[in-house]
């Protein structure tokens, strides 16, 4: 879809359905972007991609003319902000939001003059978008992370931003923010279930997209299901390794 058509499900809450990234293989991306997702997003942040695979991704994803491209920068800077759209991505997730000043700062960094501070020199993205400043600024989507502590307290200031496009929950952080002990840390669901709730309905009441990762499509179902309006599934490292190890067992009888 284009980027125009992208923003616009996004910004009206229609439901959005997305598959991660972290390998740094252009090949396997473009599979993956004739499977069906409404985007393929590129993990910078923990992947093991740099800029030469997130170029050579987000052309592969492009080449299947269906899905969106977006990435989650390495952090809250206009450096990877800008790097990242330059090279065609239609949006960005950016992580570690802790207040509105931080979200503004994301939405600043992704958009040109005189709303923004967002440098010119779209070497790729004027391939998806256009050359125009104003198309641009109209078609590029920016997100919040929402996984910290203070992000999680922040969140209906966070939500209220002008220009931010939505918010996107980092599961694994926010049930560490909430008091566990670990990423999976079950002793804690009821303070990281009242906490997905509230982040939802900020979002809601802001009248923004509301977006979760998720590690299945029976869980992103779920998610949707009560609120959430887009939702990220798994990634392609965790699958292709359940997939060869479940083809194993098959193998040896087990």
């Amino acid at each position: 879809m284009s980027a125009a058509d992208f923003a616009a499900r996004l910004r009206n809450r229609e439901r959005v359905l997305g598959y991660w990234s972290v390998i740094d293989s252009p090949v396997s991306t473009e599979w993956l972007a004739h499977v069906g997702w409404d985007y393929i997003a590129l993990d910078l942040q923990h992947g093991l991609i740099g800029y030469g695979g997130m170029l050579q991704g987000l052309t592969a994803i492009d080449a299947a003319n269906g899905p969106a491209g977006i990435v989650r920068v390495e952090a809250n800077d206009p450096t990877p902000i800008g790097r990242a759209l330059d090279a065609g991505a239609v949006g960005v997730i950016v992580p570690l939001i802790d207040s509105a000043a931080d979200a503004a700062l994301a939405v600043s960094a992704s958009r040109y003059p005189p709303v923004g501070i967002r440098s010119y020199g779209p070497m790729r993205s004027q391939l998806r978008i256009g050359p125009n400043p104003v198309d641009a600024n109209r078609d590029t989507v920016v997100l919040a992370m929402i996984e910290t502590p203070l992000g999680l307290e922040n969140v209906e200031s966070i939500c209220a931003v002008a220009g931010l496009d939505g918010v996107y929950v980092g599961p694994s952080d926010l049930r560490l923010a909430v008091g566990g002990s670990s990423p999976s840390d079950p002793t804690v669901d009821e303070q990281f279930e009242a906490a997905l709730t509230r982040v939802r309905e900020a979002a809601a009441a802001a009248g923004i997209a509301a977006g979760i990762h998720t590690a299945s499509g029976a869980l992103a179902a779920r998610r949707l299901s009560e609120g959430y309006t887009f939702a990220t599934v798994a990634s392609d490292l965790t699958h292709l390794r359940a997939v060869s190890a479940a083809h194993l067992k098959d193998a040896l009888g087990e």
